[in-house]
């Protein structure tokens, strides 16, 4: 019995794959599932796994200087890859800390240096892309990558359009294969599964190299290349990717609710701001709030808007627009008659006065487990959030990422999925209010500038019937995320 035959049989022993029914992070149901974590409780598996990754490397003649395993379950096979090799191995970290070195890359390398990535199973090959760009920012190059498995869904065609050979140890057809040899597959599980591979792989069409270049950097990089690099993802499976929980909650909401509607609801009184959250509660998402021009705000107004937000499943979003020093901002936030920290899941920003803005936000909310969302770019005409300001906006965003889940923008500013995208000023169709404001469709927000959610404003509250016009908004966003989706 040959090497990889036994190991496939020893991952099928020990359930690092399995048969059924399973969902996936792009929210698709799979008849096959690969839990690899398993692996690192088994030594033996570990050390020919790492032995044979090695093996395929020298076997295409792969040059490097440097390894880098995906995290998070690449990193303990990179480990040993780079102890037996003797070779240098640096980490890429998910998200940068807010202390110390705030690096994305650990580890001791020099500029130039060709590195090559190690990943457990590859499927569209976003996460061995991801890495890339990281390792970019900080000059390691990358021409190769080593995969254990390869499910055969498109992910090595998707990477080697951006210039990355891809090669694998064996792929998901000759385990279906393996497994049904040595009697441990029925032949009616291999159809069906070779049938979901046909019918579930990923395009090869991709942002080129350059593009990816310019987008994970922020700067002049198109919309539509940004758009293209998140569109294979749905809601269930941006919720996966997220590492903070209300960017995962909001995600899971839209999924399970179909609404990508936030709600505005600019009125002046506590009881008529409760009456239409009450009315709308079950087609949004998220509810906006300019707090400070309510005329009778008061602490029970807050329990009843929580009270709402929990019957009808939505979040709070205080459109707070905070714009000083991280010390005044600090108190404005947490303090004062409002106490905003204590009941929005939500606060947004301006950049203008530099990172410390984020910082003394985040010293309150980061414990209340709170966010916060970026103004990249604004709605209004001849407005100044444009160019090199809506650039840095999305450098501090990505340097602040357990704080930051986003940003209010008008089109899409990054392709990393983990970032919702917000757009305010929509109508069912587009046109201006005489005071600058530009209105948009949510055809034209979603579908052609790729955004995440529509927040709507005097469209609902100004209807005759609120309940009835946040229904038709409704249901036009989410047709528009449907057919981007399948586009």
């Amino acid at each position: 019995m040959d090497r990889i035959t036994k190991l496939v049989l020893r991952l099928y022993e020990v359930e690092a794959v399995k048969f059924g029914n399973f969902k996936l992070k792009s929210g698709i149901m799979s008849p096959v599932y690969f839990d690899l974590r398993v692996m690192v409780s088994y030594p033996d598996i570990m050390d020919e796994t790492a032995e044979l990754l090695w093996e395929i490397a020298e076997k295409n003649n792969v040059k490097s200087s440097v390894l880098c395993g995906v995290p998070y379950t690449a990193l303990p096979l990179s480990t040993l890859m780079a102890v037996k090799q003797n070779k240098p191995m640096v980490i890429r970290r998910k998200e940068a800390k807010d202390y110390g070195t705030k690096k994305m890359i650990e580890g001791v390398f020099t500029a130039g240096d060709n590195c090559l990535i190690i990943e457990d199973v590859v499927t569209s090959g976003s996460s061995v892309w991801e890495t890339v760009q990281s390792l970019d920012t900080v000059g390691l190059k990358v021409t190769d990558a080593v995969v254990l498995v390869d499910r055969g869904q498109g992910g090595s065609e998707r990477l080697k359009n951006q210039g990355i050979s891809l090669h694998s140890v064996i792929t998901l057809p000759k385990i279906l294969e393996i497994l049904c040899e040595q009697g441990k597959l029925e032949e009616s599980v291999v159809k069906e599964t070779e049938k979901f591979i046909q019918e579930n792989s990923f395009s090869a069409a991709a942002p080129t190299q350059q593009a990816a270049e310019k987008t994970s950097s922020g700067d002049n990089a198109t919309s539509n290349e940004k758009k293209r690099a998140r569109k294979c993802l749905c809601y269930s499976s941006r919720a996966d990717i997220c590492e903070h929980p209300l960017a995962k909650q909001l995600f899971s909401i839209m999924e399970q609710k179909k609404t990508n509607l936030a709600f505005s609801v600019d009125v002046t009184t506590c009881a008529e701001l409760l009456k239409l959250a009450d009315q709308v509660g079950p087609n949004i998402c998220m509810l906006k709030t300019h707090v400070d021009i309510l005329e009778d705000f008061n602490q029970d107004f807050v329990k009843s808007l929580q009270e709402l937000a929990e019957k009808h499943n939505f979040l709070i979003f205080e459109d707070r627009k905070f714009a000083d020093i991280g010390n005044t901002v600090k108190h404005q936030y947490n303090s004062g008659m409002y106490k905003i920290s204590d009941w929005a899941h939500i606060v947004n920003a301006h950049t203008v006065p530099g990172s410390g803005v984020i910082k003394g936000l985040q010293e309150v909310g980061g414990s209340k487990g709170r966010a916060c969302l970026l103004i990249g770019q604004m709605s209004s005409a001849g407005n100044l959030a444009t160019g090199e300001y809506t650039s840095a906006t999305v450098k501090m965003a990505e340097e602040h990422a357990d704080f930051v889940i986003g940003f209010i923008c008008t089109s899409t500013l990054t392709s990393d999925p983990k970032f919702i995208h917000m757009t305010p000023g929509v109508k069912l169709s587009q046109g201006g209010d005489g005071l600058g404001q530009q209105y948009l469709t949510p055809d034209e927000v979603i579908g052609n500038r790729g955004t995440d959610i529509i927040i709507v404003g005097r469209g609902i509250y100004k209807a005759a019937d609120p309940a009835k016009a946040a229904q038709e908004y409704q249901t036009a966003g989410y047709a528009a995320y449907e057919k981007w989706i399948a586009s």
